[in-house]
């Protein structure tokens, strides 16, 4: 698989690039990839079922560089999305040239771009875009979680900037790992709020586990894999469904109820992203066997530890899973 990511790297890259120099496709990564040779593959992070994931180099900065995902072909279903990024398209004062546009729609065709570049400016819980060419574009690189992991991230990863010796780059210097540990809890509730309540439509995330999900340095829950997130129009349309059962109701992690009488699924989803976080996270994560033997309710204990240290906003206290 590695050999064939890299080869797929290279081939992409050639065929951006002879498109950028016929002047068809253009973006802020064109000049630095095909002219001054400054983005740099390094390894394949996933490749399957038509997407492509690849840590790169971008001018000395590690990236998370994606191709185009050609699992979709349909181009943009989330129209809560597309009218999103239209509004702010036409702001732009400036006319497109025939290579943004082109460029603009390959980028279009796949879903996870459009959403992350829609939230951009509208949340800290999405990984940032960072440039594209062509249909090629460029995310932050964060260390994805892992399921195996004991405190399901790396905190070895969350370096401390040299700049961040006082104040509250000291304290976090000494913070422990339990202490990490639980203030990355606390930002995963921060996101669940987030999601749920500070867009016009709750945000739905359908597939939830540790390896789509990252941390910052300052231990902020970053969404990295956005496949399967949807507004609440979209996850009304994907739930109502045919049925003869609640089972036929289930979108990977995002669940309705049959209604037997009309054989239909409800379009209301029945559990929530704070359920599904609960359940596939901390449950896992806080057990009693990290905790110790003591702990034989890990999720009050780690409540109530929290609590105790950390300052709470109302948003924070939506810790129903207890």
């Amino acid at each position: 698989m590695k050999r064939c990511c890299r080869v797929t790297f290279d081939l992409c890259s050639v065929s951006q690039c002879l498109e950028f120099s016929e002047g068809s496709v253009t973006g802020d990564m064109c000049e630095d990839l095909c002219v001054l040779g400054l983005v740099e593959y390094k390894r394949c992070l996933y490749y399957e079922n038509g997407k492509k994931v690849i840590e790169a180099r971008w001018r000395g900065r590690r990236s998370r560089r994606f191709g185009a995902d050609e699992s979709k072909g349909g181009g943009v279903n989330n129209s809560s999305l597309a009218r999103l990024l239209g509004k702010k398209l036409k702001n732009r004062e400036m006319s497109y040239s025939r290579a943004e546009l082109a460029s603009l729609w390959a980028l279009l065709q796949q879903e996870e771009y459009t959403f992350l570049r829609v939230l951009q400016d509208l949340s800290t819980h999405v990984a940032k875009v960072l440039g594209s060419c062509g249909h090629f574009y460029a995310v932050e690189y964060l260390s994805a979680g892992h399921a195996w992991d004991q405190n399901i991230f790396s905190l070895h990863d969350v370096a401390i900037s040299e700049g961040q010796d006082q104040g509250e780059g000291g304290d976090r210097a000494r913070w422990t790992a339990r202490e990490m540990m639980h203030r990355i809890a606390l930002s995963f509730l921060d996101m669940v709020w987030h999601f749920d309540n500070d867009f016009t439509h709750k945000l739905h995330l359908c597939d939830i586990k540790p390896e789509n999900f990252a941390i910052r340095k300052d231990l902020t829950v970053v969404a990295i894999d956005v496949d399967m997130a949807f507004f609440e129009p979209k996850m009304r349309d994907i739930l109502e469904q045919n049925c003869s059962s609640d089972d036929d109701c289930n979108f990977f992690d995002c669940s309705s109820r049959c209604n037997l009488s009309k054989r239909r699924c409800s379009p209301r989803r029945s559990n929530s992203n704070l359920q599904v976080i609960c359940e596939k996270i901390f449950r896992p994560w806080f057990s009693p066997t990290l905790l110790g033997a003591k702990a034989a309710l890990p999720l009050q204990v780690m409540y109530l530890k929290t609590s105790s240290e950390v300052h709470l906003t109302p948003r924070q206290h939506v810790l129903l899973c207890l």
